[in-house]
């Protein structure tokens, strides 16, 4: 994929379903000297998605969409109008058409809390557990029509210890993912 230009910086949307600790990580990070991103857009499929109080307290823009088929020509055409060029998916829980992410092709990422190929999708901590798997990480990849299996731009590594649990790990895999997002953004934006 070649990469974006990034001389000014590149308008961003987040999508979010959640509590947005990503989300408030990469607004962090945008505002940031060293960053490629200003983030424009909060986009959620969901009214009660805890992250988008971050609208409020950084003054961005927000908007909440039904993602069905037939609604997304409507949000391609607000991300158009608002000068959108990336995406990052961030606990985004949603699967977008290939007709969106065609418009956007190389130019949606997503942050996974496994080592992808391994554990795409739901419950990706009691699968690592359950399996004893040594170590477990997150994976930064470019979004595809098919679940979690784009090309992967970075991963990093957490050992599971006896003691953690799928909610302990979950923790260690946040702190990893709240690195990782914005350096491979560096990787893919200069």
């Amino acid at each position: 994929m070649k990469k974006l230009s990034g001389r000014k910086k590149v308008k961003t949307a987040v999508f979010i379903s959640g509590t947005g600790s990503n989300l408030k990580n990469l607004i962090k990070f945008s505002k940031s000297k060293k960053s490629t991103i200003s983030i424009n857009l909060i986009i959620s499929n969901t009214s009660n998605a805890k992250g988008l109080k971050y609208s409020n307290q950084y003054k961005i823009k927000k908007k909440i969409f039904n993602f069905k088929k037939n609604n997304e020509q409507i949000i391609l055409n607000f991300l158009k109008k608002n000068k959108i060029n990336f995406i990052c998916l961030a606990g985004f829980m949603k699967i977008l058409s290939k007709k969106f992410i065609k418009n956007f092709k190389g130019k949606i990422i997503n942050i996974h809390p496994s080592l992808l190929p391994k554990y795409k999708g739901l419950n990706t901590h009691e699968k690592a557990i359950k399996n004893k798997d040594k170590f477990s990480g997150c994976s930064v990849h470019y979004v595809t029509s098919k679940l979690d299996s784009g090309r992967i731009i970075m991963q990093t590594k957490v050992r599971i210890s006896s003691k953690d649990n799928a909610t302990s790990l979950a923790k260690k895999i946040l702190k990893k993912e709240h690195k990782l997002y914005p350096a491979a953004i560096l990787k893919i934006i200069d």
